[in-house]
């Protein structure tokens, strides 16, 4: 649809050396790919199938972006680069029913939360939250990813080990934080979700918060278990990380939009 733009990327591409580093930085800061994936009416009925580009696409992130994602809004991405491959922690029996039962010795410090370039991958054994987000498997080469939109994915996001940690650091940090309950779910709503919330969401975030608060103070066994470790009474942990996980699951925690 736009012959054009396509020739003066192949210029630039030129210009720049070859360099698809450089290629790929130019497209995703340009304005017409960040743009939202919000319509009007009357940009909808002018360009339906959104030829013009006017709107941006919305799409659920790629299965590596998601965990990496939800790492980064926790503050426990580790950004170091090179090294061998490493073994994040994933539910329990999955390599063990894999052909030829491979070993999957989890990675401590910061290799367990490195970004997901560096994960080993099996091919009898794919990682789970991948498959389950729909990554390659690493037995062919493949020019576009299917996505699936499954129960098992909510489940993931809601019980992975890995997952249960990111909502655990972060509601450790919010129940450590200053200010009041609604400052800090603005900044919990920001933090998964990239956004402010309106009034209305911070509203029921403030009443869902008072009642996991409750909950949780008269369960002391349930609010360790929810909680994990900290600094912060369990009862308090357990019901920002409960929060934590309940914006996590949200489809749009997960999607490009």
């Amino acid at each position: 649809s736009h012959p054009e733009l396509l020739d003066w990327l192949a210029v630039e591409f030129m210009r720049q050396g070859w360099s698809t580093k450089r290629l790929h930085r130019m497209i995703v800061l340009s304005a017409t790919y960040r743009q939202a994936s919000t319509v009007s009416p009357a940009l909808l009925a002018r360009d339906p199938e959104n030829r013009l580009m006017a709107r941006g696409p919305r799409v659920r992130l790629e299965a590596e972006v998601v965990r990496d994602a939800m790492l980064r809004s926790a503050g426990l991405l580790s950004l170091k680069m090179g090294g061998p491959s490493v073994y994040p922690p994933q539910p329990s029996g999955v390599t063990e029913v894999a052909y030829g039962s491979p070993r999957w010795p989890v990675s401590t410090g910061e290799d367990r939360h490195r970004r997901s370039v560096y994960t080993f991958i099996k091919r009898t054994a794919p990682f789970a939250l991948f498959n389950t987000f729909d990554a390659p498997t690493g037995e062919s080469c493949l020019a576009r990813r299917d996505s699936s939109n499954t129960p098992l994915q909510a489940l993931t996001l809601l019980n992975d080990p890995l997952l249960v940690e990111v909502a655990q650091a972060m509601g450790r940090s919010l129940a450590e934080g200053k200010g009041t309950a609604a400052e800090r779910i603005r900044a919990a709503f920001r933090r998964c979700l990239t956004r402010s919330p309106d009034p209305a969401e911070t509203a029921a975030l403030e009443q869902f918060l008072e009642r996991q608060m409750s909950r949780f103070g008269a369960d002391a066994a349930a609010a360790a278990q929810v909680a994990g470790e900290g600094g912060a009474p369990a009862p308090e942990r357990a019901a920002w990380t409960t929060l934590v996980r309940a914006l996590l699951n949200l489809d749009e925690s997960i999607t490009k939009s």
